[in-house]
Parts: structure tokens; sequence; C-alpha cells
């Protein structure tokens, strides 16, 4: 069983998060971490409050020491990176990676290092090739790697270079995401 899932998204990201957040269950048995490029300047709340109206998950703006929650949503906000610990989150101001921050290879990376097996790697549509190192990590510390589907990104360059790095990673096309993180959360077999 998945208990956490962490999403990378830049370009046209905040749509095809919109559309698989709608479709997951308020008891989904995971927490989900989301690193979508966004400028400094960003307003701090309006896309945690986008993506909120759409879903029936919790959807909160992440906070250095966070306690990871089944049900519910993590936004890193704009120009910090979101790091996974074992039980928690972490926020960092260290230098954008490829020019950005949030960078969703340090998402992924850490998640994968904390969780292991219990991680789902996503990367989605996206303009530059930010989550390939991390989703590879995923995938080689046992986690599962899933990648949107490029013929469905408005930009692909982003889920291309992730699928060159990860060949083996499931492709999903937007409406395949949803229940597919619904099976991989709610298998069986449990670890702890």
């Amino acid at each position: 069983m998945k208990d956490l899932v962490t999403i990378g998204a830049s370009w046209g990201g905040l749509d095809v998060l919109r559309e698989v957040l709608s479709e997951l269950p308020a008891d989904l048995p995971a927490a989900i971490v989301v690193a979508q490029h966004r400028s400094a300047e960003s307003h701090p709340t309006a896309y945690r409050d986008l993506l909120g109206a759409v879903t029936r998950l919790r959807v909160r703006e992440a906070n250095d020491k966070d306690a990871l929650e089944e049900g519910t949503v993590f936004v890193a906000p704009p120009d910090y990176h979101l790091l996974v610990e074992r039980h928690s989150l972490a926020l960092s101001t260290d230098e954008p990676v490829l020019f950005a921050r949030p960078s969703i290879d340090v998402l992924l990376a850490t998640a994968a290092e904390s969780h292991r097996e219990r991680c789902v790697g996503v990367v989605l549509t996206g303009a530059n090739n930010d989550g390939a190192v991390g989703l590879r990590r995923v995938a080689e510390l046992g986690g599962t790697a899933i990648v949107q589907d490029p013929d469905t990104a408005v930009r692909p360059e982003m889920p291309l270079a992730a699928l060159a790095a990860v060949p083996e990673a499931r492709v999903a096309t937007i409406s395949e995401l949803a229940p597919m993180l619904v099976d991989l959360c709610r298998a069986e077999g449990a670890l702890t």
C-alpha cells in the first residue's frame, strides 16, 4: 500500500491537478504533497483555494514541520522547496534547482528517501525537465513512478524528460490518474 503521493507540475499543471483531485475520495488513505512551479510573487493562498474548491480532500499550504496526514493535500508555498521527512514536511530556501523553487526534484527525491516503496511519484505537464531526477530516485528506491501521457500535456517537455529518465514509469492520461492513485493507495499489504 502506498501512503504518500507526491506530485510535480509546472505549465498547465493547475488544471490537471484540479481534475485529478476532484476525482479522489475524502477517505484516501494517503497524504498528497504537491510542488507546482509558481512565481515568488504568487498570492500565498490563491493556489490552495483553487485546489480546495474542487476536492473533498483537505488542502493546506505546507508549513515547516507539518505532520503528514491521510486525506490531506499539502501544497508547496511559493519560493520554498518542500521536503518530505519520515512523518513530516520541511521547508527550505536553498538555491533554486533548474531555476525553480519549489523544485519537483527536491520533493520527489526526499519523498523517495523517506518513504521508499510506500511512495508514489507523479510528474505532470511542464516546460522543463524538473522532476526527471527525482522520479528516477522514486523508482530506484522501490516506489511507483507515474508520468502524465505527454500527448495530454499542455507542455510535454517535463513528462518526456521523466520518461527518458524512468522508461519503466507508468504512463497515464489525465482521466486515468485518479483511479490509478486510488488503487495504489488502497492496495492490500500495508507496510509500516
